[in-house]
């Protein structure tokens, strides 16, 4: 796991009320954390992800992951470096939208 990774999980995620995996396998992919629940992957993305392959890649993999009825929320590392309550309170917003919709 990044840096990043570590911190979302072990600063919010891995005690969160709705149950998150990390690492887990979907379509022959590892997604960086998953909300069977929210049907929600969580991927948190660094600066080849920004590079033409990486955007390539992301958008065919994201497709595939999301025609089994799964949201992919991508978060840029800056983001978790840089405004990670914020980044917090996004992912508690969506997850508590889509439980209670």
């Amino acid at each position: 796991m990044t840096k990043e990774e570590r911190h979302l999980w072990y600063d919010f995620l891995r005690d969160y009320p709705v149950r998150f995996l990390r690492q887990k396998v979907i379509d022959n992919y590892i997604v960086d954390f998953y909300c069977n629940e929210a049907r929600l992957i969580i991927e948190l993305d660094g600066s080849q992800h920004y590079e033409e392959k990486g955007i390539k890649k992301d958008k065919i993999r994201t497709t595939k992951i999301e025609n089994r009825n799964l949201t992919v929320m991508r978060i840029p590392n800056n983001e978790i470096n840089n405004n990670f309550r914020g980044v917090c309170e996004y992912i508690d917003y969506y997850i508590k939208t889509a439980l209670f919709e």
